[in-house]
């Protein structure tokens, strides 16, 4: 293991200072020289220390994350680089690669969370960085670029794009993306300005900024052009603009010849680019004299680079294989990777091409995008292109089963079919053709063809087994299908991206354990096609046990309701158990409610709440027809607002109200743009924040005007910076100040003990043994905690002068009932909202998925 870096080896980074008072970085509010940026990034390097560890890096377009990603490279250290607005994907990767250190931007000083102080990974001399392929931001699997790679591609792009000390570029594109990346790279190799921003090209303060700092380049993909349509792009007076660069996918010729030609007219030229991930970034461009001539090809390889053509066994045109100094060095899928040196020479593209006579290269095709369909070999792209002659924008993908289309606006989609079914000569069976808002696109902009392929309907065919002693087990997706209510579930999807919440989790996560044999950890954020168990060779033997790990949430809701019931009946008297629920709640908020883009996720909250509103209010308007003791108040879960001061049966339902409050709350709070920032760059910081603002209730330094607000708001944010705490460190921290904050609250000790030792569990045990006999029960009291504590106030009164055993056991099971009713009507609307929108429900997932570049 090698403790040093040769500095020759990334002389961009490495040589900053050489540039002196040049302009590095510019943005809406200041400018920042080659010597300043210098003086940044070796402080930074100086607090990650001289021994080479594994980094990741939560990325975004500001100066933290480029000093972040530069003082990792000036000081040796492997770095994986993903967005910072993908929290999933990064806690996915921090389990795959257990990396020692995670930078995240720290609004001017960014934030380490050293995980260990020196490392336990072997990790090679050449490493320098790491990056997810296409498409795959959560998947481990990531390509291993050198330091070489790094440098000899930065000198390629800036020498055919003639890069100089004047130029500026804006950084259009994020820079966990490989072409964003290259964007910075080349720049920076030449002393040119980096003009940062993460404003998308539609807001007209992008173009006041490209303006008034001098930009003279812009990086596009595909996508981007469409929206550059929107704002006028063509009658746009940009003095400064030199050259527009596009990669990220195959745009129409004749999109190609149109900005060529308006470059030519203003003045600027447009370089069309081809590359992958695993070239570093670019491998080929288009030189701008042979846009309009030959507007579909990719043009001539990179200086230094070469392309050959290999054949492929039954298909007209050979594949695209290039060779460079650009090559990674091979992929990594697991931390054991991270030793290996190089495992390739070059690389085959996967893109069928051809030699144009102009001496350029065309991808006229994809090898995987090929399928076999009653023995006729059918080409997507072709599928595609017949599309866009007729005017009509479309992707395509497919299985041997059968091909799924999806059409851009409102098209007649039967016509369609018939049309390309004739075109491509396939049976109209084999066809599906879905008309969408807008096509479904990666955050790269490149189109989603899993999410295509998820628009198709499930086929007919024997449902999966469900575990027995003797049977297979179910697979991941039947499980997410049936805890979800939904289908067409990716290889990328997982349990939160899909929906999943506190009230889903319980029965998904025991049912996973038994298909698995485990549980693993952080399982629902990590991809299906991650969780899938692997095909046994042989039978495994089992055990008998007497005790099954649970995990310690679904433990405590189980124990807390039953708790709650016996003593609201009078069996015994336990109190504390309701405000252990409290922080659980804020706890399982954190885990299932805070991932992915601020917008979907805005919509995942409300109708997480909605899932405890409507139940309650139905339940509730029950009761007070049946009753007298509530009020139209209660039903609208407004008591706690607008009922009576002194507690009586209408405060029944505090817990329900309260919860609400505070779900409504935290999402209105986190639907604010400088929130939703805060909370994604200090994960735990952020709820620390708000359990101090909560504490100010608890001591009553502040009313809220609202009973029972006070331990709520505090043990809701205190749950949620459990979930946040990933060191010894920061679980040693939040368990300070339960410790500190819980004694005295109730005046009653039996109460705060009870409190506190479910805070303490919920911190440092991730899992509790239960009697295999009770795990069942366990697992049902758990998913029906909420429905039992609404409907135990109607059922007990009756029975408790009876027998108040009777009265608690009678009270959670019409709990148990009242659950798995909701469930069942829920399950029914959502799967005729599936059959009678199907189209329209299918385009708005992956509508909700596109990021403007």
């Amino acid at each position: 293991m090698t403790t040093q870096l040769d500095f020759k080896r990334v002389p961009f980074a490495a040589d900053l200072a050489s540039y002196g008072d040049e302009p590095a970085i510019l943005t809406d509010h200041y400018a920042l020289t080659y010597r300043e940026l210098a003086g940044r990034v070796d402080a930074l390097a100086l607090r990650l220390g001289p021994e080479r560890r594994l980094v990741a890096l939560a990325a975004t377009n500001d100066l933290d994350s480029i000093v972040a990603y530069l003082a990792a490279l000036v000081g040796g250290h492997p770095l994986i680089l993903l967005p910072e607005d993908k929290p999933a994907a990064l806690e996915s990767m921090v389990a795959a690669y257990d990396p020692d250190v995670v930078m995240r931007p720290g609004n001017g000083r960014t934030v380490l969370e050293e995980r260990r102080p020196g490392t336990r990974h072997e990790l090679h001399p050449d490493l320098a960085l790491l990056l997810s392929t296409s498409g795959s931001t959560g998947s481990p699997k990531l390509v291993r670029l050198s330091h070489a790679n790094l440098q000899s591609n930065a000198e390629s792009i800036s020498e055919y794009l003639k890069i100089g000390p004047d130029d500026r570029a804006a950084t259009t594109l994020p820079m966990s993306y490989c072409y964003g990346l290259s964007v910075i790279n080349s720049y920076l190799l030449r002393g040119a300005g980096l003009v940062l921003t993460d404003l998308s090209v539609v807001d007209p303060c992008f173009w006041e900024l490209f303006r008034r700092r001098g930009a003279t380049s812009l990086a596009a993909v595909p996508y981007t052009f469409e929206l550059l349509e929107r704002v006028g792009f063509a009658e746009m007076d940009l003095p400064s603009l030199r050259y527009i660069t596009q990669a990220g996918g195959r745009l129409a010729p004749e999109s190609v010849r149109k900005y060529a030609e308006l470059g030519r007219r203003h003045g600027w030229e447009f370089f069309v680019m081809y590359g992958q991930t695993e070239a570093t970034a670019r491998m080929a461009y288009l030189p701008p004299e042979l846009a309009v001539e030959v507007p579909g090809a990719v043009g001539i390889p990179v200086p230094g680079g070469s392309f050959r053509i290999d054949p492929v066994p039954g298909l007209e045109h050979g594949e695209l294989v290039y060779t460079g100094p650009n090559v990674m060095l091979g992929y990594a899928e697991s931390p054991s990777d991270l030793a290996a040196g190089r495992t390739i020479t070059e690389l085959r593209t996967g893109d069928l091409a051809r030699k144009h006579p102009a001496g350029v290269y065309e991808v006229v095709g994809r090898r995987s995008r090929f399928v076999k369909i009653v023995g006729l070999r059918v080409d997507l792209g072709q599928v595609e292109r017949l599309l866009a002659d007729l005017g009509v924008r479309a992707a395509s993908a497919g299985t041997d089963d059968g091909v799924v289309v999806a059409v851009e606006g409102d098209h007649d989609t039967q016509l369609l079919a018939k049309v390309l079914a004739q075109g491509v000569g396939l049976p109209r069976a084999a066809l599906e053709v879905h008309a969408v808002e807008h096509l479904p696109r990666l955050p790269t902009g490149k189109l989603d063809y899993r999410a295509v392929l998820a628009l198709s309907g499930p086929k007919p065919g024997p449902a999966p087994e469900r575990t027995t002693g003797s049977g297979a087990p179910d697979s991941v997706r039947k499980i997410f299908e049936d805890a979800l209510e939904c289908a067409g579930i990716g290889d990328e999807d997982t349990f939160v991206s899909l929906g999943g919440d506190s009230l889903s989790y319980v029965a998904a996560s025991v049912r996973l354990e038994q298909a698995l044999g485990h549980l693993p950890p952080d399982w629902h954020v990590t991809p299906v096609r991650d969780l899938e168990p692997r095909p046994r060779t042989a039978p495994v033997r089992k055990r008998r046990r007497l005790f099954a790990p649970l995990e310690t949430s679904i433990v405590l809701r189980a124990v807390g309701i039953v708790l709650i019931v016996s003593t609201h009946v009078g069996l015994f008297s336990w109190q504390g158990a309701a405000h252990v629920l409290m922080a659980v709640a804020g706890y399982n908020f954190a885990r299932f409610q805070l991932s992915g883009k601020r917008i979907p996720r805005l919509r995942r909250q409300l109708a997480s709440v909605a899932r405890i509103v409507v139940p309650s209010m139905a339940f509730i308007a029950l009761a007070y027809l049946v009753t007298d003791n509530y009020t139209p108040v209660n039903i609208l879960l407004l008591n706690a607002i607008l009922g009576p001061e002194a507690v009586t049966s209408q405060w029944h339902f505090w817990f329900i109200e309260v919860l609400v409050y505070l779900l409504v709350a935290a999402t209105a709070l986190l639907a604010i743009p400088w929130a939703d920032r805060a909370e994604r760059r200090f994960p735990l910081l952020f709820p620390l924040a708000l359990t101090g603002l909560g504490l100010l209730t608890r001591y009553e330094l502040v009313n809220p005007g609202v009973p029972h607000t006070a331990p709520a708001l505090w043990l809701f944010a205190l749950g949620w910076a459990i979930a946040r705490s990933r060191t010894i460190a920061q679980r040693c921290l939040v368990s300070a100040i339960a410790a500190l904050t819980v004694p005295g609250f109730f005046e009653n000790p039996g109460r705060e003990w009870t409190l506190l030792a479910g805070i303490l569990l919920l911190i440092w045990l991730p899992s509790i043994p239960v009697p295999m006999g009770l795990r069942r029960l366990t697992v049902v009291m758990a998913s029906a905690s909420l429905y039992a504590y609404l409907v135990h106030w109607l059922v007990y009164p009756p029975l408790a002068e009876i027998s108040p055993a009777l009265a608690v056991v009678v009270s959670l099971a019409v709990g148990v009932a009242y659950w798995v009713l909701c469930m069942r009507v829920a399950g029914t609307l959502s799967r005729r909202r599936a059959r009678s929108s199907a189209a329209g429900a299918a385009g708005s997932r992956p509508a909700s998925r596109e990021v403007p570049a």
